[in-house]
């Protein structure tokens, strides 16, 4: 049942962490092998359910240690209708698992969430195409009755928030902010970003932010960077300007290596995870407002607890 829909609680002052690299995890550290990057599909078996279940335990025991709040990001990244077709899921089938994601991430919540560490479940979704490549692009339009469809399973399903991951350009968050819109549900937009720090699409972040706001009347609840090393966009940052307002929050790469570097490596770059926490920290005594932190690709439970002791000693 959804708790924190009407005012989310990582808005009003309380900071909050998020997991890591949930695919890079369970493909680099627990071997397992997951087509199309799909996480859901281990909901299949009771194994794959008690997989994700320590996964998420891990950092549910570092927020609640922390003394933070920790937001619930369901493994729904790829369950969407082309991907889950991909994957030889009916519509059907394809909904049902939508709910029973978010019914362990309610679990989740009933099991750690105390009244220093309130945790939001959110409906975690990701790009129709790839997180790296924005391919051709759809327009708002397009976007919006694509992704309506596993917007409406999250919701029905009672999740507090949608969040949408490794979104690579504005045409296609503002069709995901539309239709989170129209199911009246808070939404929040995570762009990928490259090694210069804009979007794949060569748009600059500012600009991104500024198409989508205007396009959807300030939609998103706030906006995000993910899959990106802090090297790589502490400097855009740097530039200041009121949009910065609405970043709220950083996902970032353990890895300096560029999104192709990443796509042709057999191995896990998994960086230092002190070096890591101690980027994030710089960027939280620069910018406040920011108060949702956890990792991306090759990011575990060393990084985000890295970082949450970087939160400590920068506030």
């Amino acid at each position: 049942m959804s708790k924190y829909r009407a005012r989310l609680p990582q808005l009003e002052g309380k900071f909050f962490l998020t997991d890591g690299g949930l695919e890079t995890t369970l493909i680099f550290h627990d071997g397992i092998d997951l087509p199309c990057f799909a996480a859901f599909d281990l909901m299949r078996t009771q194994a794959g359910k008690e997989t994700l279940r320590t996964y998420y335990e891990r950092y549910a025991v570092i927020a609640k240690n922390n003394g933070m709040g920790f937001i619930l990001e369901a493994p729904t990244w790829r369950a969407s209708a082309d991907w889950g077709a991909k994957l030889g899921y009916s519509r059907e089938a394809l909904a049902a698992i939508n709910g029973e994601c978010i019914e362990l991430m309610l679990e989740l919540r009933g099991s750690f969430e105390s009244a220093n560490c309130p945790m939001v479940v959110s409906g975690c979704i990701g790009p129709r195409g790839d997180g790296y490549d924005p391919g051709k692009l759809m327009t708002p339009e397009e976007a919006g009755a694509y992704h309506a469809e596993q917007i409406a399973w999250l919701g029905e399903a009672g999740v507090d928030m949608i969040s949408a991951f490794t979104v690579t350009n504005a045409p296609e968050a503002t069709g995901i902010v539309r239709a989170a819109q129209a199911a009246n549900l808070p939404v929040v937009i995570s762009f990928t970003l490259e090694t210069d720090g804009c979007l794949p699409t060569g748009q600059s972040l500012p600009d991104a932010i500024a198409a989508v706001d205007a396009a959807t009347r300030n939609g998103p609840a706030y906006y995000m960077i993910n899959c990106a090393h802090p090297a790589h966009f502490a400097d855009m940052l740097a530039q200041g300007g009121a949009w910065l307002q609405r970043l709220r929050g950083l996902r970032a790469n353990a890895s300096k290596r560029s999104h192709a570097e990443l796509d042709a490596a057999p191995d896990l770059d998994d960086g230092d995870p002190a070096e890591l926490g101690g980027a994030y920290g710089e960027l939280l005594r620069r910018h406040g407002q920011i108060s949702v932190v956890g990792g991306c690709c090759g990011t575990d439970h060393r990084h985000v607890e890295e970082i949450s002791q970087a939160y400590k000693r920068a506030a």
